[in-house]
């Protein structure tokens, strides 16, 4: 036993540890406004879901297992507790597992790098002995520093980097005391081999390697569907993302969805589709400079009207599950961010953008929402957890029943 009482630590956006007790509250607070299930009795569809662990690839694992009945494998990269608690992720995976189970749903978890053929093949092993050899959905939602080419062994260092000239923005930081402050940061443009690195470890390469191994293996069902979930923003940061080296990146995988959509279309009347998903807090967004100013902006403007990932992946579903017709925009891409994207909305924040400072930013932005939605990433302030209380560190990760 390893139980301990555990307060939150945080080099600004950042956590040192994470509460167990927390992010299992979140995922069955997360798993709880899931709306019913639309699936009968039996085994539901059997579902491959890449980046299982944390935003919208967590929401894409409740939500499917919640909404859609699907069971199957979820694959995470994720640190168990040692010396420090392990990983939000680490928990929120052991506590998704739980409801799983509790919910008869078999759902295998594995934790490794999604990018080697050895996680690929454990993955194929899995989908032939335990679910019958045949997958119907895949859901590529990996946001990584880095990427090893199995092939060459090379490793891509992806950045977060303008294209073409420095860019100037807005962000958000908090000083030592917690205080918001509004500063103008300037980022140096991609140089070098940036961009294609940054595309080679966020772009499609990888979702086309994980369906070609799957097909080569025979194990796509017929009608197999496959969605990579992305993001588009607001033209506030698109220098930094959209035009940016990410931004290129998801060019690609835009791309590699067309071509998948084609090859799919034709040897299995399959599916291949991106999913453009809106703004939120997550672990990843709040390293982007600007994204976290925003998100700030966005939820002064909207407030509870913010559609949360967990809803927008239901969607999601309902579309590919065809509980709703599959909705494309022209470049053949599910939209799940008008919402974000109205003009109205747009506009909106964008006024309040010109006129945050430091002075101002606590009246135009919601900032009390944004900092707890920062700490609930990491299991803390979510209600109903008593954080006065020691718990146990020490969770296993989980195995599946027989």
């Amino acid at each position: 036993m390893s139980e301990r009482v555990i307060a939150p630590k945080n080099r600004g956006f950042l956590f040192l540890d994470s509460h167990p007790g927390g992010c299992r509250q979140l995922v069955d607070e997360m798993w709880q406004a899931v709306p019913a299930p639309v699936t009968g009795g039996g085994d539901g569809p059997v579902a491959l879901i890449i980046g299982s662990s944390a935003g919208y690839g967590l929401a894409a694992t409740i939500a499917g297992l919640a909404r859609a009945g699907v069971r199957g494998i979820g694959v995470c990269f994720e640190k168990s507790p040692a010396r420090r608690t392990g990983t939000a992720g680490w928990y929120r995976t052991a506590a998704t597992a739980q409801l799983a189970q509790q919910h008869g749903r078999d759902m295998v978890f594995l934790n490794g790098d999604a990018f080697s053929d050895a996680m690929k093949e454990q993955v194929a092993g899995l989908l032939a002995e335990r679910f019958g050899g045949r997958l119907d959905f895949l859901v590529y939602s990996v946001a990584a520093p880095r990427r090893t080419d199995p092939d060459t062994g090379d490793v891509y260092a992806s950045v977060l980097k303008p294209v073409g000239s420095p860019h100037t923005t807005k962000t958000l930081v908090f000083d030592e005391h917690g205080v918001p402050e509004v500063k103008e940061v300037t980022i140096a443009p991609a140089e070098g081999d940036d961009i294609e690195q940054t595309v080679a470890v966020m772009g499609g390469t990888d979702w086309e390697r994980w369906v070609t191994f799957l097909a080569n293996r025979s194990l796509l069902a017929d009608g197999f569907t496959t969605a990579a979930l992305s993001y588009i923003g607001s033209p506030l940061t698109a220098a930094i993302y959209r035009q940016g080296t990410i931004g290129t990146a998801k060019g690609h995988l835009e791309a590699t969805a067309r071509t998948l959509d084609e090859l799919l279309g034709k040897s299995l009347g399959g599916r291949a589709v991106t999913s453009v998903n809106a703004a939120a807090v997550t672990q990843s967004s709040t390293a982007i400079p600007g994204i976290a100013l925003y998100v700030g902006l966005l939820r002064g403007v909207l407030g509870s009207a913010m559609v949360a990932p967990v809803h927008q992946l239901v969607e999601l579903w309902d579309q590919l599950t065809g509980v709703r017709p599959l909705d494309l925009d022209a470049e053949g891409r599910v939209r799940l961010d008008t919402w974000e994207l109205a003009p109205a909305v747009q506009n909106a924040v964008a006024q309040r953008w010109s006129t945050a400072t430091s002075e101002t930013i606590t009246e135009l932005a919601d900032l009390d929402w944004f900092s707890e939605e920062v700490r609930r990433l990491y299991g803390f302030s979510v209600p109903g957890v008593d954080y006065t209380a020691a718990v146990e560190i020490d969770v296993p990760w989980p195995t599946p029943t027989a």
